[in-house]
């Protein structure tokens, strides 16, 4: 029974796959399940396996010695995560923590199958190539954002990212978990948040924060 609903999701969200690739797969991966607030990667763990994603959403950050936490990237459906890629086949340990933002599925992939997948099936190879490419590619831009934006407009763009990803122009978040997002402080948040609300951009509620056209 599992064998099927794994297919299924194959061929939902990894409709790229070649068929002996989805049959291998649904032949060796598990599925799990990680309510919101799970973490899935911990600083300092080993993997015995990769996650692809098939249903959630699941935020990358690193974390500093203060406690403090510095968004790097959202995983969603359709997904991997290029770092446990990466530390999964090296046998490394993990230098960022991930955490389920809502309740969240995932196809684990043990390391054993790594080496075959790479060497057997050129689209599991090219998967993994545009998975490195495109994780770079958005921390390319976590850094231009850093360098050459300001707050207000990095807040801007993290709003509108986090509406598309939940499909919704309401967002049910902190102005505390914002800030850790964007590595600032909830007083600025706030401020930059009351100053959007101003000029008709958002309306803020109590529990959440709703974005206007």
């Amino acid at each position: 029974m599992q064998k099927v609903i794994i297919q299924d999701y194959l061929n939902n969200y990894f409709s790229h796959f070649e068929p002996k690739l989805k049959n291998a797969l649904a032949e060796g991966c598990t599925i799990k399940t990680f309510p919101a607030g799970e973490q899935l990667m911990q600083t300092g763990q080993y993997f015995k396996s990769t996650m692809l994603l098939v249903g959630g959403l699941v935020k990358v950050y690193r974390q500093g010695d203060d406690g403090g936490e510095f968004f790097v990237y959202h995983l969603e459906p359709g997904s991997a995560c290029a770092l446990s890629m990466i530390c999964a086949a090296k046998q490394e340990k993990s230098e960022v923590l991930a955490t389920a933002v809502e309740d969240t599925t995932a196809l684990l992939v043990p390391i054993a199958m790594m080496d075959d997948l790479m060497r057997d099936y050129k689209t599991w190879y090219y998967f993994v190539l545009e998975t490195y490419r495109s994780r770079f590619e958005e921390l390319l831009e976590v850094i231009d954002h850093i360098a050459f934006k300001s707050m207000d407009e990095r807040l801007a763009y993290h709003l509108e990212k986090l509406s598309k990803q939940h499909g919704s122009k309401e967002l049910y978040t902190t102005h505390q978990q914002i800030a850790s997002d964007l590595g600032s402080s909830r007083e600025v948040i706030s401020r930059l948040l009351k100053k959007m609300e101003q000029h008709g951009k958002v309306v803020l509620q109590r529990n959440s924060i709703q974005l206007r056209n």
